[in-house]
């Protein structure tokens, strides 16, 4: 039979049972602290690795976007090199054609040498197609070779520019060895119409990119010496007897062959069997054609310029007044009319209807038919 202790306030508990309701929460305390703190670990733990999963996701989808930004980015270089490949083969290309045209202008050009073929083979360039080398063997063969082709084009440009210079210097060689053989001549250049007079300074070559100024020179240079070689050609530097022949007496003071004393001698007596040819020594026209006294048969050319010439003592004269001579033409035959001692020609070259020495002029002549420097 229990004990039960009474008070006057009632009945009171026994201490036994509180320590067994301390005992009972204290436990289900500590399984609630464990439950949580096993939640707390394991969801810890799988957020872990939750946020490790991710995090090597993540790494893998930069890693890929990384290479596919690398190939896009060599896409782009190579495109990038395949264009800049095919913009500067559509430059040679053009300068190609280009340097073609100035070759047909060059080879009008009078005395430039040949400098061949410009164009290369149109297929050389091929970038297309599925067959062969991978597509950045077929770019790197054909930057090579456009590579190869740029070089020639340099050299064939550089080729031009000497080949203009050269025309230039030889043109410029030409108008001074005709200079000097108008002026060995005795007659100023600048008498002459349309040569060109008071030109000089320094030489300043023009760079070889300027092709149109370097041919607007040369076309220049190659024009004067032209015209001053036709001006020259026009002048009588001919011989008017064909054929090797000796000076009888020269231009100057001599004893006269019927006074014997001092007088002056207006030309040249060549040496000349009768009824040999008589030769215009320059173009002309015939201004007189006629006995002439002392001169006999006479024929009197004039050249241009205040130039002109005369033929005496001839057997027969072929010409007549106003006849338009061409060099070389017959204007009569060898004789001895006038005042004359035997068969021979008197020939007279005058500037100004004053005598000059024909001799300068035959010299000249000869200096003339010779290679120029």
């Amino acid at each position: 039979m229990r004990h039960t202790e009474t008070s006057p306030r009632g009945p009171r508990p026994s201490p036994f049972r509180g320590r067994a309701l301390l005992a009972g929460g204290l436990g289900l305390a500590t399984l609630w602290a464990g439950a949580a703190t096993y939640g707390l670990v394991f969801r810890d733990d799988a957020l872990g690795r939750l946020l490790s999963r991710q995090s090597g996701m993540q790494a893998a989808y930069e890693a890929r976007i990384g290479e596919l930004g690398a190939e896009i980015e060599l896409g782009r270089r190579k495109l990038d090199e395949r264009t800049d490949l095919e913009r500067r083969l559509s430059a040679a290309l053009e300068r190609q054609a280009e340097l073609e045209r100035r070759q047909s202008v060059l080879g009008r050009l009078p005395g430039l040498v040949p400098l061949g073929e410009v164009r290369p083979a149109p297929d050389a360039f091929e970038l297309r197609g599925e067959d062969g080398p991978r597509p950045e063997r077929r770019v790197e063969r054909a930057e090579a070779r456009l590579a190869g082709l740029e070089a020639r084009l340099d050299a064939v440009q550089a080729a031009q520019a000497r080949a203009l210079g050269q025309v230039v210097d030889g043109a410029a060689r030409t108008v001074r060895h005709l200079r000097g053989v108008i002026r060995g001549a005795g007659v100023d250049p600048a008498r002459l119409a349309g040569t060109a007079s008071g030109i000089g300074g320094p030489l300043v070559p023009l760079p070889a990119g300027d092709f149109s100024g370097m041919l607007e020179a040369a076309q220049a240079a190659v024009g004067e010496a032209e015209r001053l070689r036709r001006r020259a050609e026009a002048l009588p530097l001919r011989s008017p007897v064909t054929g090797p022949h000796g000076v009888s007496s020269g231009f100057g003071a001599r004893l006269d062959p019927f006074t014997r004393g001092l007088a002056l001698h207006t030309g040249l007596d060549l040496k000349a069997e009768i009824g040999e040819p008589a030769r215009a020594t320059a173009p002309g026209r015939v201004t007189a054609a006629e006995f002439a006294g002392g001169y006999g048969n006479m024929v009197e050319i004039d050249h241009g310029h205040g130039l002109s010439t005369r033929y005496a003592h001839l057997a027969r004269i072929a010409v007549v007044p106003g006849q338009w001579m061409a060099a070389g033409a017959i204007v009569g035959r060898v004789g001895s009319t006038g005042r004359s001692t035997g068969a021979h020609l008197h020939y007279e070259t005058r500037i100004d209807g004053e005598p000059v020495d024909p001799e300068r002029f035959l010299a000249a002549g000869r200096e003339l038919a010779a290679p120029s420097p």
